[in-house]
């Protein structure tokens, strides 16, 4: 149960029908095709939808009551009992409706932002914290001023953390959530280009980020990049804790070693850790996770444990074998220019391979920063990566660039995943690393699913 119609009475005002009975509520959907358990359905209103058409499909699938838009008239299919509560807009009312339930639970609550690394952050997180609590996370990326709510109440009541990754395009969508939400807790992965197109600049993107802290009371406790200059502004602020590879930082990380399927780092507090991703940014973001489990009273030992199995989403840096035992890293989810730099770096470093293939797609909304973004790509493109195949229409930046200077390097631009894949068939081979790395628009994961199905 999440909780009863009583309940809701009380938080929206007008309603009609069995309102007051302490009908129990087990689920909250928007989606009126899924099968439901005496479910509440909220009908979103989008520019080409109305989900107020809908309303007879969700009770067939098992609503048993709904939140009603108040200037729209009732199906007269409804049975008069059936509980409605009326409201001026559903957005509004999803929204107070999720703000409301996390009070009424009260866990303790973390929200995680920044441009790159939050999802994997994320990850890392839950899956220290659900070592020591019962913890509720954002699953996919349910991040948005949509998902957030939902991932409220979708936790069950006797949840004890409350972990929500932030997601924005533009100012004041932080702000939104942070309210919502009220995070006991907060990190702050990085700053990056990301969403770049909409905001203007990485200074505006930071303020973008920081606006986590509107909905963050006194006591609670914000956790940063200690070595992004554009966050310094926060940094003299109570209850501030940096990480990250300067000295200067609370946690320092001192050391990181790289292997085929770890990277092991050395912290200021004296302990080596290892976690079974790959590179210096993962170490930074693990860190994020170690030192929020220590500050939720977890020993070392068992964070070390969770770090061992960590539960990551799919399609970020995910180390997998294709046909003929070639090696993919299949990184495919999402892109900006600093997590595709990280991700060439951390390719450079891995140990054991003759050939080292990037394949490169698109960096989206970065508007008329594309040209100059892709290109600062290709800075990082040197020995020991082998060839370079990009795709799409602003990847070419890239290849152009490596073009004219590096003419030792094999490199291709391609407008066809097709005619890409035809080509990568020639590094289907033991000796091989191939690295895919996008925005998430150019779905090169497809690429990635015929290399194992050696078709497309």
């Amino acid at each position: 149960m999440l909780f009863t119609t009583k309940w809701l009475s009380a938080v929206f005002g007008g309603h009609q029908g069995q309102t007051k009975d302490s009908i129990t509520i087990n689920e909250v959907t928007t989606d009126s095709r899924l099968k439901s358990n005496k479910s509440l359905f909220i009908p979103l209103v989008g520019e080409n939808f109305d989900g107020h058409h809908y309303l007879k499909q969700a009770y067939d699938n098992g609503a048993i009551a709904t939140l009603w838009n108040k200037q729209k008239d009732l199906p007269s299919f409804l049975p008069a009992n059936f509980p409605v509560f009326y409201v001026e807009n559903t957005l509004d009312a999803l929204q107070k409706l999720a703000s409301a339930y996390r009070q009424e639970i009260n866990p303790t609550v973390v929200g995680i932002t920044g441009s790159n690394g939050k999802t994997t952050t994320k990850d890392i997180v839950a899956s220290v914290l659900k070592k020591a609590y019962k913890t509720h996370y954002t699953k996919g990326n349910f991040n948005n001023h949509i998902g957030l709510p939902l991932t409220i109440l979708s936790m069950e009541r006797h949840t004890e953390i409350l972990v929500l990754e932030m997601g924005m395009n533009h100012k004041g969508e932080i702000e939104k959530l942070t309210k919502i939400a009220n995070p006991d807790y907060a990190i702050i992965t990085n700053i990056g280009e990301s969403h770049i197109e909409f905001l203007g600049s990485r200074k505006a993107i930071a303020n973008a980020k920081l606006e986590i802290v509107q909905g963050m009371g006194e006591k609670s406790s914000l956790i940063i990049d200690g070595d992004e200059e554009l966050l310094a502004s926060i940094k003299p602020k109570t209850n501030v804790i940096t990480c990250g590879f300067h000295h200067s930082n609370n946690v320092v990380i001192n050391d990181t070693e790289i292997f085929h399927q770890e990277t092991r780092f050395h912290l200021s507090d004296g302990e080596w850790w290892t976690i079974p991703l790959l590179g210096k940014h993962n170490a930074l973001n693990a860190t994020y996770a170690i030192t929020l489990g220590k500050l939720l009273g977890m020993n070392e030992t068992v964070i070390s444990e969770a770090l061992q199995t960590l539960e990551r989403t799919s399609m970020r840096f995910e180390m997998l074998e294709g046909n003929n035992g070639v090696s993919i890293i299949n990184d495919a989810y999402n892109a900006s220019p600093t997590s595709m730099k990280a991700a060439i770096e951390v390719m450079k470093q891995i140990e054991g391979f003759k050939e080292k293939v990037l394949i490169l797609g698109d960096i989206l909304e970065l508007g008329d920063y594309s040209k100059e973004m892709h290109e600062s790509v290709a800075k990082v493109i040197t020995y020991p990566v082998t060839a370079l195949f990009t795709f799409g229409k602003e990847s070419k930046y890239i290849s152009d660039q490596i073009q004219k200077e590096n003419q030792r390097m094999t490199c291709m631009h391609f407008d066809s995943k097709e005619k890409l894949f035809v080509k990568l068939r020639g590094y289907l081979r033991k000796d091989a690393l191939l690295l895919f790395k996008a925005s998430r628009g150019m779905q090169l994961e497809s690429l990635v699913e015929a290399i194992q199905k050696k078709s497309f």
